[in-house]
């Protein structure tokens, strides 16, 4: 008994590959086993035995990524480390007064400069990590041309 869909005409036997279409397979000797350079494979490629043919695995592929990664960080680590910033110039140095702010000292000693950037300028110059001066404090007025 053989199954089959009702309405769907036969295939068509001309249209179905032949079974001797491939090759037959045969045994190898060891001897045998490589192709040298420019056999044709039944595929169609042609072999080669350069590194051209050479495919990176998943890993491979990671590995090469974080090594290139990490040579353009150390890269850039390097250039930043030698590309020095220049010092600023210093124009003056001013004692702060009692009761005088940071603020107050910017704006009378850099008035051409927005005041928080003026408090920011003197901050870095005189190494302040907080806006906090004590009076007789001695701070250096950066040069703003």
């Amino acid at each position: 008994m053989s199954a089959g869909a009702v309405g769907m005409p036969a295939p068509d036997p001309a249209l179905m590959p032949s079974p001797t279409a491939r090759p037959p397979l045969r045994l190898v000797r060891p001897d045998e086993r490589g192709c040298p350079d420019g056999c044709v494979h039944p595929d169609g490629h042609v072999h080669r035995s350069d590194l051209s043919a050479t495919r990176l695995t998943r890993r491979g592929r990671l590995a090469f990524t974080l090594m290139v990664s990490v040579a353009v960080a150390a890269l850039a680590v390097a250039l930043a480390a030698s590309v020095g910033a220049a010092p600023p110039e210093i124009d003056h140095a001013t004692t702060v007064s009692a009761g005088q702010t940071l603020s107050e000292v910017a704006a009378t000693q850099l008035p051409d400069l927005p005041i928080p950037d003026a408090v920011a300028r003197i901050q870095l110059v005189n190494g302040l990590n907080s806006s906090q001066v004590q009076a007789g404090q001695v701070l250096l007025i950066p040069v703003w041309p």
